[in-house]
């Protein structure tokens, strides 16, 4: 495992913008005007599209500069080059609220690689629309908050679950394995900053019991999809898919198995990446910055 960022120290700079020359000279000469060192750096040249992707983990010797003397100073080199962009201290934990239905092994796997300090998360609240993991939420010491959605109810659970993400703070949201179409406002207000998790037979064995129909279908791929939340039902922008083969000799409850194993795999990876400023938007894809 890398060392951990050191608070006040280290930053993360991620940009996009138009390509053109000069680019990387002028991120480089920033951070050489404000003591910067650059500890582990990424681009990608979009060539078919003409933009520049860019992050950037720099610390900086000088104890003088702070988090928001850097951003008043990048803003005219962004300016120049027409950058969106954004700086952040890269020990700063994201604040995440987790939601989850009746399945519990995303939920699990995060909470214990939080523990570990395998991601860099803070997690102020689990929200579910069951109680099934509420015990569970009481081991690790995290609140737990039980709000049911019925289609009657609809409207005031998800007023209420923005309610806790203004107020906690929340900078990512984390649907693991919830089991409820988010309504269309509730995706805009969350843009970019949801993700959720799901099987990989998508568009095919849609519905209920779906490694079932894959059973009998006899699939030889088993995999999951992380993605941020759009208001277009699960075809949001794509961060981290995975795939396990099998065969023939295993039944349903085998097939449940694997994919649940593949599936809390891939939310890891997606909630990490994310939580790292390693993800970048652009249109309906991302650049990853493993």
């Amino acid at each position: 495992m890398s060392p951990r960022p050191r608070p006040g120290r280290e930053y993360v700079l991620t940009l996009s913008c138009p390509d053109s020359a000069g680019l990387v000279h002028a991120v480089s000469g920033f951070l050489v005007r404000n003591s910067g060192n650059i500890l582990e750096s990424q681009q990608f040249d979009d060539r078919l599209q003409g933009r520049f992707f860019m992050r950037v983990h720099f610390d900086v010797s000088d104890p003088n500069v702070e988090l928001e003397s850097l951003r008043y100073r990048f803003g005219p080199v962004a300016q120049a080059y027409g950058i969106s962009w954004a700086l952040s201290e890269a020990a700063t934990p994201t604040r995440t609220l987790i939601m989850v239905s009746k399945f519990g092994h995303c939920l699990n796997d995060l909470l214990f690689r939080r523990r570990t300090g395998a991601l860099n998360i803070e997690i102020p609240a689990i929200v579910s629309n069951h109680r099934d993991f509420e015990k569970l939420a009481e081991t690790y010491g995290i609140p737990f908050h039980h709000i049911p959605v019925t289609k009657d109810t609809k409207p005031e659970a998800e007023a209420r679950l923005l309610e806790l993400v203004r107020d906690l703070d929340i900078d990512l949201v984390v649907l693991a394995r919830y089991m409820q179409i988010l309504s269309d406002d509730l995706c805009k207000q969350l843009e970019g900053r949801a993700i959720n998790i799901h099987h990989s037979f998508l568009p095919s064995f849609k519905g209920a019991r779906p490694y079932d129909q894959a059973y009998e279908r006899g699939v030889k791929l088993v995999g999951a999809t992380a993605h941020y939340v759009t208001s277009d039902l699960d075809e949001g922008q794509i961060i981290e898919q995975d795939v396990v083969r099998v065969d023939h000799s295993l039944d349903p409850g085998d097939l449940v198995t694997v994919g649940r194993d593949v599936e809390a795999q891939v939310l890891a990876h997606a909630v990490k990446w994310h939580s790292e400023s390693r993800v970048m938007v652009d249109g309906n894809r991302t650049v990853v910055f493993r």
